[in-house]
């Protein structure tokens, strides 16, 4: 159950008022509410990381979903296994995800997303170890907004995780539109 109340969409002011009338109602941004102007800013930066990014979705949510189990994040990773899903990875590799980057069910390149992941959310700076093998496969832009999501999900988990936002109910979760065209 949620620590604080969530915010009533209905008395969204300013940019956080536009910005309810395009989001799916999902708890994460009834609880964004409270902080006005913000949830406009929050909603941009993770459509950025979704939507507008040149870094394959799969490898993406790779490491979104891994940085929800490595920091706890229930509602994070309940929510990116549903568009790991709908953006087509197997329930193999979602699975292989809870279990570490020496997973059966990961590539080469999968692996290294993962141990990358794993040493940013543990030690904050990537070693040359997990660094140098993905800089030889990404290219700068790739690995740059790999590490941006990675930051941007880390956060995330701590705010979902301190309000204890709850998990939607089951089949009243909406569709999440990740259709958008780049700029």
């Amino acid at each position: 159950m949620a620590r604080i109340p969530y915010f009533d969409p209905a008395l969204a002011e300013g940019r956080a008022r536009e910005a309810y009338k395009k989001l799916p109602p999902l708890n994460i941004f009834r609880m964004l509410g409270h902080s006005g102007d913000m949830l406009d800013a929050f909603t941009k930066f993770g459509n950025a990381i979704l939507i507008h990014s040149d870094l394959d979705p799969i490898l993406r949510e790779i490491a979104i979903v891994r940085v929800g189990v490595l920091k706890g994040g229930k509602y994070e990773v309940h929510q990116h296994e549903r568009i790991s899903r709908q953006i087509g990875m197997s329930e193999d590799k979602i699975k292989a995800i809870h279990e570490g980057p020496d997973a059966k069910a990961f590539n080469e390149l999968e692996k290294l997303v993962m141990r990358f992941t794993d040493d940013i959310v543990a030690n904050t700076r990537a070693s040359d170890v997990t660094f140098n093998p993905l800089a030889e496969k990404l290219p700068p832009k790739q690995l740059q907004e790999l590490v941006i999501a990675i930051g941007f999900y880390t956060a995330v988990c701590y705010f979902l995780e301190t309000f204890d936002v709850d998990i939607e109910e089951k089949g009243k979760e909406p569709t999440v539109d990740l259709s958008g065209k780049k700029n």
